[in-house]
C-alpha cells in the first residue's frame, strides 16, 4: 500500500502595494529612444531617473540646478542593467537601488518614453496626465534640487512642459513618467 503525504505550500501574500520599481528604469521598452550622453564633469547626475539639461559649454548632460528657467528638458538618465554597484568595504556589495550615477564618461539618457523616477518626500500623488514639475531653488528638507515635484510652489520649481505623470506613485515615491521630444 502506497503512503500518501500532504505537501505545504509557502505562498506569499503582498498586503500592500508591490513597489513600482526603481528611479531611472525604462519600464516600457517600446517606444523608447535612449541615447548615450557625456557627462558633465563639472555638474553630474546625481542619480538615475532624474531629469537633465545640455550644458551649452561642456555639452555634458546636468541636472537641472538653481536658478534653470528651462522648461523643456533634454531626457532623463536610465539606469543601465545590469549595473554593478560599489562599496570600499564589501568588495561591491551595496544595497540594492542605492547606486549613484557615473560622474564622469558617458551615461544613457532617455529621450522619448516611459520611466520610473523619485518624487521628492510630502508632494501629493501624481495623477494620470499631470503636470511634472523639477525643483530649482536649493535643498531644504525633503525638497532635493533636480528631483520631481507634482505641483506648483512659486519660483522653486519649473514645469517640465515634455513630461507627463502616468499614475499613482508605491510607497517609496516612484512612479512612471512619460517624456516626449
Amino acid at each position: 500500500m502506497k503512503k500518501v503525504t500532504r505537501m505545504k505550500t509557502r505562498d506569499v501574500a503582498f498586503p500592500y502595494r508591490m513597489g513600482a520599481g526603481f528611479a531611472g528604469d525604462v519600464n516600457r521598452t517600446h517606444p523608447a529612444s535612449i541615447e548615450p550622453c557625456l557627462v558633465d564633469v563639472n555638474a553630474p547626475p546625481a542619480t538615475f531617473g532624474q531629469a537633465v539639461l545640455v550644458d551649452p559649454t561642456t555639452q555634458g548632460v546636468r541636472p537641472f540646478t538653481t536658478g534653470d528657467a528651462s522648461q523643456i528638458a533634454y531626457g532623463v538618465t536610465v539606469r543601465p542593467y545590469p549595473f554593478q554597484q560599489q562599496s570600499a568595504t564589501n568588495y561591491g556589495a551595496a544595497s540594492i537601488g542605492n547606486a549613484g550615477s557615473p560622474s564622469v564618461g558617458a551615461i544613457d539618457v532617455l529621450r522619448l518614453g516611459y520611466i520610473m523616477v523619485q518624487i521628492n518626500a510630502g508632494q501629493t500623488a501624481p495623477v494620470k496626465n499631470g503636470a511634472v514639475y523639477v525643483r530649482v531653488a536649493a535643498t531644504s528638507g525633503t525638497h532635493i534640487i533636480g528631483q520631481f515635484e507634482t505641483a506648483s510652489d512659486g519660483t522653486n520649481n519649473v514645469l517640465v512642459q515634455n513630461m507627463k505623470f502616468q499614475g499613482g506613485m508605491d510607497a517609496s515615491g516612484v512612479a512612471e513618467a512619460y517624456v516626449t521630444t
